[in-house]
């Protein structure tokens, strides 16, 4: 990916917004846990695609469990373990490797309706309460390689994701028997009022009966803190089978979107080859052949890529991410000029989705043209109103102004970048500078004033501010 090595055709590492870090960070958790290469280091991944597909598939969970779809927030860590877990706040994270052992739509509402259970009930909460000196440095290692994720840096934040610790910390935190079975009940209650069979959810368990021994904890860290029993297995089988919906069938219009985002997946993660060899020329299905087209974009086929984005195109001309990948591929190809067209239409397809404005501010900076930098910056001026605390638009913001030569807004770009990273020192260095640039009593002065206050300020700093006015 990259956007700063970080962007890859719609996919977008650790962009998530600051409040969403920041209640990942200050909330207890259920369990744990690119682009250029995207490899198997764990990394929170935006990808709009994905994100829709997911909402898709479980705003009718949330909507039964009484909670406002709108406000849950998913994301998808790149990371092949099986797991999922939510935070207070309404967040809830996916492990890629749970999209790709699940066997059907089914199976992932299922799993991803029980992690619903226990957020509508509070078990984070109450787990985080009886757990404190587990939960507290546990946080702050996850904390801390989030941030490092975010601010550019995978080995370090494997690292501190993955220290020696982390394992033998989050199986301290393993849900009780009791929680364990009203989740199960509730995932199986919103199903039902969503319409949807329990069976899924039933088939992943005895899929992975007996996998939650020591050995596995690595591969199947989802079990360290949802033990599994047979008498739990029985139970919910019993009680799945019992409900009206129990033979309802996954729709073709899921599955052929679960299948688009398993070839997504791997297309993403996997080498090219890999992915000529799940995907070979013989399979003509949308899914093999949109993993096709990413593998050589990833290959440097651009010519190829485009080709067979194009076909695509034909096929489906209200697909908003196909034009998304077609302008990445051009941008990173040096031939951002030519990207500005593809990506307006996925903006104008999904006006609604910051990433695709990110995109687009990006390539309309790439294009090295004086007269989109206006442009750039309202699109990317537009996708922080949806997302005001992504650090990633802030730091492009950075660049179009100082390309204009509006040094006050440059830095205060660079400090509200730096804000939302968490690098208060840094953040409030740049903010200091920006109001020796802005006009005194502007809205952009007083906010570069409000990062200086807010960002642990030295007494010296604050000489240095009174005698700035």
């Amino acid at each position: 990916m990259n956007l700063r090595t970080h962007r890859v055709a719609g996919w977008l590492r650790t962009g998530v917004s600051a409040l969403a870090l920041a209640g990942l960070l200050a909330a207890p958790v259920t369990a744990v846990h690119a682009q250029g290469e995207m490899t198997a280091m764990a990394g929170i991944e935006r990808d709009t695609e994905i994100e829709e597909i997911l909402h898709q598939e479980m705003d009718p969970v949330f909507a039964a469990a009484n909670m406002d779809p709108k406000r849950v927030q998913l994301y998808m860590i790149n990371d092949p373990t099986l797991n999922a877990f939510t935070a207070s706040g309404y967040h809830m994270v996916v492990n890629s490797g749970l999209i790709m052992q699940t066997k059907t739509p089914n199976e992932l509402e299922g799993v991803l309706a029980h992690e619903t259970g226990h957020m509508e009930r509070g078990d984070v909460a109450r787990v985080g309460e009886a757990t404190k000196g587990i939960v507290g440095p546990m946080i702050i290692g996850l904390g801390l390689g989030l941030l490092a994720a975010l601010a550019g840096a995978p080995s370090a934040a494997a690292a501190l994701i993955y220290s020696g610790s982390y394992f033998g910390e989050i199986n301290g935190m393993a849900f009780g028997r009791d929680q364990e079975s009203r989740a199960d009940e509730a995932a199986i209650t919103y199903l039902e009022k969503a319409g949807y069979s329990g069976q899924g959810i039933v088939d992943f368990f005895e899929n992975f009966r007996g996998e939650e021994d020591f050995s596995n904890i690595r591969k199947y860290p989802f079990w360290v803190d949802h033990p599994l029993t047979d008498y739990r297995i029985e139970a919910l089988t019993v009680r799945a089978q019992s409900q009206p919906h129990w033979s309802a069938k996954d729709s073709p219009e899921s599955i052929a979107q679960f299948e688009v985002m398993k070839a997504k997946i791997k297309a993403f993660t996997n080498r090219p080859f890999q992915t000529y060899v799940d995907y070979p020329d013989t399979d003509q299905s949308f899914p093999a052949r949109y993993a096709r087209a990413i593998a050589d974009y990833r290959e440097l086929e651009t010519d190829r890529a485009i080709k067979e984005m194009d076909a695509l195109i034909a096929e489906r001309p209200d697909d908003p991410y196909l034009y998304e990948l077609k302008g990445q591929c051009l941008m990173e190809s040096s031939r951002a000029v030519e990207a500005e067209v593809p990506l307006l239409k996925a903006v104008s397809l999904r006006p609604e989705a910051p990433l695709l404005r990110l995109l687009l501010g990006q390539d309309l900076i790439a294009e090295n043209n004086p007269a989109k930098l206006d442009d750039a910056i309202v699109t990317l001026n537009r996708s922080l109103v949806v997302e005001p605390d992504d650090p990633i638009p802030w730091q492009y913001l950075a660049q179009a102004y100082d390309a204009k030569g509006q040094e006050g807004m440059a830095r205060l770009a660079s400090a509200e970048q730096e804000f939302h990273l968490g690098q208060m020192k840094d953040a409030r260095a740049f903010a200091m500078r920006a109001r020796n640039f802005l006009k005194r009593g502007t809205p952009e002065w007083n906010r570069a004033t409000d990062i200086v206050l807010s960002s642990n300020p030295s007494a010296d700093d604050l000489k240095a501010m009174g005698q700035q006015g």
